[in-house]
């Protein structure tokens, strides 16, 4: 069960296109698991595919990065978001401009949660 629900997490966070991000509750929502934000977070400690899902693109619900200040993969998650073109403000994203909308990047205003998890089961 744990690795399906794994599996799904990585799914959407893989669908986070370069240069968005998203919550951890939004991607908890969108992969089906109402509010586990903890599981996306847990989710994403255990991942160990090659390539790495994108984890440098969800964040907290306010826009704060999920690590540690000063810590090693603050620093890290500060330059992969900004080498996308995220800035990045005293660990902080303006979510107005940069949230992902869950859809697929070209038509994410006209995507819906319903196609978005459609195309995950595909």
């Amino acid at each position: 069960m744990q690795q399906h629900t794994d599996a799904l997490i990585l799914q959407v966070v893989a669908a986070v296109p370069a240069g968005r991000v998203a919550s951890y509750g939004q991607i908890a929502r969108l992969a089906g698991l109402g509010r586990a934000a903890r599981r996306v977070a847990a989710a994403l400690r255990r991942a160990n595919s090659q390539p790495p899902p994108p984890w440098h693109r969800v964040l907290r619900s306010d826009g704060r990065l999920g690590l540690p200040v000063g810590s090693a993969g603050w620093h890290e998650q500060i330059q992969r978001l900004r080498s996308e073109g995220v800035a990045v403000i005293d660990g902080r994203v303006d979510l107005r401009q940069y949230l992902w909308s869950g859809g697929d990047g070209d038509q994410s205003d006209r995507d819906d949660l319903d196609s978005l998890l459609w195309r995950l089961q595909e």
